[in-house]
């Protein structure tokens, strides 16, 4: 039993003075990183403030090597990320067609975003940019929207795209070959009533550097309870040579009709025109001659004709 517990006060010893020589570790590291320090580091460097008329297409520099004083906790830092430093492009130069920004500027830049650091040696590199002139212009948008319908039901007018221009900006070469964009394909199916879709656009990944006013547009419609009805409406024959005459047979055939019901209650015959065209006769003995039904009411969703050929009997006057 003795034995026992001389060896439970030498582990509660030896645990103690584990743990004192942690904490004693600790607070040593801690003392040392608190120290300042004068160490190399490298900082990224991030262009900001372009002019609004060019676009940043390659600087000489994406990092800069530099010497600063500073504390063990900053340098630790260091180790894990590069700090980043923001260098503003307002301040660059131009001469002989070359955009530039001196070292004498961009390390004032540098000392303002240091703060508890001090920069002591940098980089003497001048800073050297490429711009691309930047173009912008207003282009239609076009539906790549694939609408089906229950059952019955019709589109009630047209598709509506908001907004139906947009405003793309990018490199001036890539903008002029630009006309419209579009939408992303996409089908919605057996609507049955109104609607409004919010559709992302096609961006063309060949487009670099290429922006749009808007991501997306809202495509919208009406949708309606359809009906149908057959109407009589007579052949009238074209282009017939002088001299003879011509009967057909049918000589009043049917239109087949889609529209909501309000617009297929008034419907009259006089409103359309079906027409049989001389000049489409090929084969004279087949006496067969085809129909075309050439005007119809805007109001009207669809209009078909239940016979497309009629027969038909040529007489000498």
């Amino acid at each position: 039993m003795i034995v026992k517990i001389k060896n439970l006060l030498k582990r509660r010893k030896a645990k103690m003075f584990l743990m004192f020589l942690l904490c004693s570790g600790l607070i040593w590291f801690i003392n040392n990183l608190s120290e300042s320090y004068i160490s190399n580091a490298t900082f990224d460097l991030k262009y900001i403030n372009v002019p609004d008329s060019l676009l940043l297409d390659h600087a000489s520099k994406e990092e800069v090597d530099v010497k600063v004083q500073a504390s063990g906790f900053q340098f630790l830092r260091f180790n894990v990320k590069n700090k980043e430093i923001k260098i503003d492009l307002s301040s660059a130069s131009l001469k002989d067609g070359k955009h530039y920004i001196p070292q004498s500027v961009y390390r004032k830049q540098i000392d303002k975003q240091l703060r508890s650091m001090t920069l002591l040696e940098i980089d003497r590199d001048t800073l050297f940019f490429d711009f691309t002139k930047v173009g912008s212009k207003k282009v239609p948008v076009n539906s790549k929207v694939n609408i089906t319908f229950s059952p019955n039901y019709i589109l009630d007018g047209p598709l509506k795209i908001e907004p139906s221009m947009i405003t793309i900006r990018g490199p001036k070469t890539s903008i002029d070959t630009i006309n419209s964009v579009s939408t992303l394909k996409i089908d919605f199916i057996e609507e049955t009533t109104n609607f409004t879709h919010k559709v992302e656009l096609f961006k063309n990944p060949e487009l670099i550097n290429t922006t749009y006013s808007n991501n997306a547009v809202y495509i919208s419609g009406k949708v309606a309870r359809f009906s149908e009805k057959l109407v009589k409406v007579p052949v009238k024959v074209i282009n017939l040579p002088e001299g003879y005459e011509i009967r057909t047979f049918p000589d009043v055939v049917s239109v087949l009709c889609k529209a909501k019901l309000d617009n297929l209650k008034n419907l009259d015959s006089t409103a359309f025109e079906v027409v049989a065209d001389y000049h489409t006769i090929n084969d004279n003995t087949s006496k067969i001659i085809t129909l075309e039904l050439l005007k119809m009411p805007q109001n009207l969703h669809s209009a078909k004709l239940n016979e497309t050929q009629v027969e038909y009997i040529l007489k000498r006057q």
